[in-house]
């Protein structure tokens, strides 16, 4: 037992000294992509390293299972050089039963990621998009999914800063035709001036083409519903495309693990395929055993007497591995969000695989 506390403690010291090394150097990268992003907007120093803080949480749960391998490596090559990995086997504990304290805590940090460093990375990575986007000083597009339908924001494609919030009870996978669907638009400094409802609207370059229409003016009418007019076909302006509306969804990993669950049964109410999350959220199930997988791969290469030389051909062996089981699970997402293999086989196919082909090295290379 008491070994296993501490091998653990040197793997969970090895893990914080990864971790911390790359949160620096992403941190330095960071700075010097906002400075060369931001410079006509001269923000200042500290803003360019407030962004940049907020976007290194989001780069690091994306190497996570890159990290857990550097320090698995790290663990075993120490133990090596120092001899005590010859002391510990020449006690009679086999390589698995030593595993098993490192293995275990890469679990629970999968466990940690998961359920805590996923919502910081979230939020962090949503507050930054928010202070890009006030810095450059950019057109926002935003949409919103949830049981009440889908909602956007777009700019009605003038130079008067006119801007609409538009909520429709279905979309079509695109959001570029909408069913039952109001537009409410607001003028700068003014509030809302103008309701339009259309019983359908279709995103053509540049405006909405909508059919079944009433058109209420707000601004300056007592009473709106007397100067209403109907009307069966409109046209009214937009700034969106298609391609704004995807990207304005953002990735799955934008949104909490907590929250998945009732964003993609938003989003399949609202008519839009939530393939990419269900994906998404699978994966975020399956990471305690990747970076498991990831500490049986590093072992496999590493976990050898150091007399034996070649530590650095292991070391670089045991990190193709690493991302040869990265790549995979990349490989299986796009698959699985592209419908070609089933979303469960997606998540879970590559850690399993990984599991398997570590502990196959493993035991070829244990000794009796």
């Amino acid at each position: 037992m008491t070994l296993s506390l501490y091998i653990a403690r040197r793997f969970l010291k090895s893990f914080l000294i990864v971790a911390a090394a790359f949160w620096g150097i992403i941190f330095l990268i960071e700075m010097v992509e906002k400075i060369r992003s931001f410079g006509n907007a001269q923000i200042g120093l500290g803003r360019t390293a407030v962004l940049a803080a907020l976007a290194v949480p989001q780069s690091i749960y994306t190497i996570l299972p890159l990290l857990v391998a550097m320090a698995a490596m790290l663990l075993f090559i120490g133990l090596a050089r120092s001899s005590e990995l010859v002391v510990i086997r020449a006690s009679g504990r086999s390589a698995l039963r030593m595993l098993a304290a490192p293995v275990a805590v890469a679990l629970i940090l999968g466990v940690l990621a998961v359920v805590g460093f996923n919502p910081i990375a979230t939020a962090t990575s949503k507050r930054y998009d928010e202070l890009a986007g006030r810095f450059s000083a950019g057109d926002v597009q935003s949409v919103s999914v949830g049981s009440g339908g889908v909602w956007m924001r777009q700019g009605m494609g003038g130079d008067d800063g006119t801007q609409a919030v538009i909520h429709a009870a279905r979309a079509t996978l695109d959001a570029t035709k909408l069913s039952r669907v109001t537009f409410l638009i607001f003028a700068p400094g003014e509030g809302p001036v103008r309701r339009i409802d259309a019983d359908e609207a279709v995103l053509s370059p540049g405006a909405w083409q909508l059919s079944g229409v009433k058109d209420w003016t707000l601004s300056g009418s007592e009473n709106p519903e007397l100067s209403a007019k109907t009307a069966p076909a409109m046209t009214l302006g937009s700034d969106l495309t298609p391609e704004r509306i995807r990207d304005s969804f953002g990735t799955p990993s934008a949104v909490q693990i907590w929250q998945l669950p009732g964003f993609i049964r938003g989003l399949e109410e609202a008519g839009f395929s939530a393939r990419r999350h269900l994906v998404w959220f699978e994966m975020e199930l399956a990471l305690p055993f990747v970076f498991a997988a990831m500490v049986l791969m590093a072992a496999a290469f590493t976990m050898g007497h150091a007399r034996f030389g070649r530590t650095g051909a292991m070391a670089l062996l045991a990190l193709g591995g690493a991302l040869g089981i990265f790549f995979l699970r990349n490989i299986a997402q796009v698959l699985g969000e592209n419908g070609e293999i089933p979303v469960v086989l997606a998540a879970w196919a590559p850690p399993a695989i990984a599991l398997m082909l570590a502990l196959a090295l493993i035991l070829a290379r244990e000794d009796g």
